[in-house]
């Protein structure tokens, strides 16, 4: 693409995501009135989790329409959603009718992607750590299994043998080209624990052989994305499994690779409601840097979780005392460790942005005052922001920490035995906001019966 075509796209990438952003911040200010209004968080249920169908759906044509955009007609391209993002039958069942598939990591999320009714021939499994029962379900039932290490190859190349499989089996290869500013997230770091190491010493040559050696090896997996990682670099490690598929092809005498799993990990900005870098964004840039990936000899599986779905959901919690200490306001409220663990325990990775609200749900007014937007949790650093610049919160008020859709309010941490709070998607139709459940919350009597106290019997008695 010439410069000044590039530049003009840019400027409509920017114009349109403007206005997405501006759409996506008013369903969203709609929303939380109506939740305050309907009695979806009330003093009862002073914590939930908002998704905007709207968005989500909107977020799925994209991705799909951003790679169609760059590859030939009919080539074969699986977007299989991380499920570890939101893990939430209903939400998949709503990807799903999106044309999306699942990308699962362990028995219980292929069991969530099953439930949710996606096709085994729509599912892909990965993990660092599969057991044989695992592996033998997932080539039993056809889903596609990515291979991460040498032994787990082995288990595989017994199981093919005994039982005839239609599922297509690939190697996870890590491209080792670094890490972004998140270590904990960083997967092509010269010690990560994920795939085989491409620059380790004589890695490359046994991964070459391992394909040579096994016809029934028919893809080649690289996930080096990340939060935190920029463009450029995710690029530069799907360059390098596209070279390597190349390789071993060459090699084969065949198209033996016939499909390149280049992952998920597409960074997502938690600064502003602009949504960047976009998908289609990604997928032109692979286009100008790995042109013979998408020139339609390579079917293509996408493993995106976090861009797909964190903007399209808010965590909203009622104000439920507003105090003072050492002269700085605090806002005591139900949303934090459990919810937004990442931000408690790694503010500076994970910070959010927080929008206040008054006890009707309007957006509130009025000098921005440094505040602390706290937890309910019992420990001092249980706080969702510090010192946060905020129209000053009063009891009763509410909070909405935004961008919360993926990794959030859906992966619950049980600190003080806090309930799951209620996830509820929600439609605009005019002016009528309407909620759906997509899980309710969590009663009392389910957290006792989670710790060992739904049976009147005490067995520890007995020993």
């Amino acid at each position: 693409m010439a410069h000044d075509e590039d530049d003009d796209q840019q400027t409509q990438d920017l114009h349109t995501d403007g206005q997405a952003g501006a759409a996506r911040a008013a369903r969203r200010d709609h929303a939380v009135r109506a939740a305050v209004e309907q009695g979806v968080i009330r003093p009862e249920t002073p914590v939930a989790g908002l998704l905007d169908i709207a968005g989500i759906r909107a977020s799925a044509a994209a991705l799909r329409a951003a790679f169609e955009a760059v590859t030939p007609p009919g080539t074969p391209v699986l977007h299989a959603f991380a499920v570890k993002a939101t893990p939430l039958v209903p939400v998949l069942r709503l990807l799903r009718a999106a044309g999306i598939g699942a990308e699962v990591a362990s028995p219980g999320e292929l069991a969530l992607a099953r439930a949710a009714g996606i096709a085994p021939g729509d599912t892909v499994l990965d993990s660092p750590a599969k057991t044989l029962a695992e592996l033998r379900q997932a080539l039993a039932l056809g889903i596609a299994v990515n291979a991460d290490n040498p032994q787990e190859l082995a288990r595989l190349d017994a199981l093919v043998r005994s039982a005839p499989t239609a599922s297509p089996v690939g190697l996870r290869v890590n491209p080792q080209i670094g890490g972004g500013s998140i270590g904990a997230l960083s997967t092509a770091t010269a010690t990560s624990k994920f795939g085989v190491p491409l620059l380790d010493e004589d890695a490359r040559q046994w991964a070459v052989r391992a394909f040579l050696d096994r016809p029934w090896l028919t893809r080649l997996h690289a996930h080096s994305g990340s939060q935190g990682m920029p463009l450029e670099m995710m690029v530069r490690g799907v360059g390098a499994a596209y070279e390597l598929a190349e390789e071993i092809n060459e090699r084969a005498g065949r198209r033996q690779i016939d499909t390149v799993d280049i992952g998920g990990g597409l960074p997502v900005n938690f600064a502003s409601d602009a949504e960047s870098p976009t998908h289609a964004q990604y997928a032109r840039r692979l286009k100008a840097r790995v042109p013979g990936l998408l020139d339609g000899r390579y079917g293509l599986v996408t493993e995106f979780g976090r861009s797909l779905l964190a903007k399209h959901g808010t965590l909203l919690a009622r104000v439920e005392y507003a105090k003072e200490a050492g002269g700085r306001p605090i806002a005591v409220t139900h949303a934090g460790v459990q919810v937004a663990t990442r931000t408690v325990y790694a503010p500076l990775s994970w910070p959010l942005r927080i929008a206040a609200y008054d006890a009707l749900g309007r957006p509130k007014s009025g000098p921005a005052v440094g505040q602390d937007i706290a937890g309910p949790a019992c420990f001092a650093g249980d706080l969702l922001a510090e010192n946060r610049p905020l129209p000053l919160l009063e009891q009763g008020d509410h909070i909405a920490a935004l961008d919360t859709g993926a990794y959030y309010f859906a992966q619950h941490y049980s600190y003080n035995s806090l309930v799951r709070p209620g996830i509820h998607g929600f439609s605009i139709y005019d002016d009528d906001v309407r909620f759906a459940a997509a899980r309710e919350p969590q009663t009392l009597d389910e957290i006792v019966a989670e710790a060992g106290g739904g049976s009147e019997r005490d067995a520890l008695r007995y020993l």
